[in-house]
């Protein structure tokens, strides 16, 4: 879904609170749910949680914290150095708490893609109007970027090297973009682009860490835009975005490691069709090996207000729906091959998409709905 992503606003102070979090956490422990992949339950928040918060988290059960990092944030100006400060804060809270971190790393600035208004936003909302694959400068700088957040993250980082007071906890699984099919993070969604830009990334992170793992970035399930037929496709249904890549892609089957999907449905009950016709592009293209991340889902706490408002539950029913949507998924793990399940969000943050004001498993002051209590219940951890 449409999200802003991470405010970086722990820097300094954020830091020094991981390093006080570390002797605290030692008693800190999670029971790891019987049966099911390592690293199985996560969170995605959307302003950053404090230390405390990410404390908090890690007692309830998740495992792991998927993160923005944005190459327009990273590097603003043409040919300027990398600066992933902002992101130090947030990898320093979550290792001091032994959270994994999951970052998809997206965002083009505006110096190497331009920008352009996406439709149906009434000019409020821009994006990169196609990916970084057109040209070979283009190209250059996004490896640049990826290769630099490896070299500060991954098993050798020099963030680690920096702060040997932490946890090493190195990054071992990269995201490629986020909902790619979606208006909201290309204005124009290509397939074709986007297998060049798996291919490229591959290369580039393998480079940096040969045993590193590429998962696609999320693909929203079904957005509504896809059957907008007049024009260029401003959407497209993840199993159709899926298939064109696999097909527009020669030899792309060998250049990632995962499929993500973000399967935003009214009822948890959809779920399993959403899932499905995915599944089904897989076993076409001769990859069901392949693990299945569900990096987003989740519904709004708020109480529904029109009949077109199908996220909003109310506090109990958003609930409902996640009970109902982890018994399914931890069902049918196997036949799914689901590898990883994070629920969007951690705190409420209204402005940021179409339900982001109810999504937290928090509301204000982070204080905890139902929901929470639901999530430790089946992450096997405590509220």
């Amino acid at each position: 879904m449409r999200a802003e992503g991470l405010r970086p606003r722990l820097r300094l102070r954020a830091c020094a609170a991981a390093f006080a979090l570390v002797a605290a956490l030692a008693t800190v422990s999670a029971a790891p749910a019987s049966a099911l992949p390592a690293k199985f339950w996560g969170v995605v928040p959307q302003a950053t949680p404090s230390a405390e918060q990410f404390l908090r988290l890690k007692r309830g059960g998740a495992d792991s914290v998927r993160i923005p990092i944005s190459w327009s944030s990273v590097q603003p100006t043409p040919n300027g150095p990398l600066d992933f400060s902002g992101t130090d804060s947030v990898i320093a809270t979550t290792a001091a708490a032994r959270l994994e971190v999951l970052p998809f790393l997206f965002e083009a600035p505006s110096w190497a893609v331009p920008r352009g208004v996406v439709p149906g936003s009434r000019g409020l909302v821009t994006a990169p109007r196609f990916l970084p694959v057109r040209n070979a400068k283009q190209k250059v700088n996004w490896k640049r970027f990826l290769i630099g957040a490896v070299r500060r993250y991954g098993p050798r980082g020099t963030f680690w090297a920096e702060n040997p007071q932490l946890p090493k906890i190195p990054i071992r699984n990269w995201q490629i973009w986020n909902e790619a099919n979606f208006k909201y993070f290309v204005v124009r969604p290509n397939p074709a682009e986007y297998g060049k830009l798996v291919k490229l990334s591959y290369a580039a992170i393998k480079a940096a860490d040969r045993r590193a793992r590429v998962i696609l970035g999320g693909l929203f399930s079904r957005p509504a835009e896809a059957l907008i037929k007049r024009g260029p496709p401003q959407a497209y249904f993840a199993s159709d975005f899926l298939q064109q890549m696999y097909r527009r892609t020669p030899g792309i089957k060998r250049r990632f490691n995962g499929i993500s999907l973000h399967p935003y449905t009214g009822n948890y009950k959809r779920l399993k069709p959403y899932i499905e016709e995915v599944r089904r592009v897989q076993r076409a293209n001769r990859d069901l090996g392949k693990g299945l991340w569900i990096t987003e889902l989740g519904w709004s706490s708020e109480p529904r207000r029109s009949k077109n408002d199908g996220f909003a539950k109310g506090l109990r029913g958003q609930a409902v729906q996640l009970k109902g949507a982890f018994r399914l998924l931890r069902a049918q793990q196997r036949r799914w091959r689901v590898q990883r399940v994070y629920w969007f969000s951690v705190n409420d943050q209204p402005g940021s998409c179409n339900f982001c004001d109810g999504s937290g498993l928090f509301g204000d002051g982070f204080v905890p709905k139902p929901a929470w209590y639901a999530y430790t219940r089946f992450a096997g951890g405590r509220p």
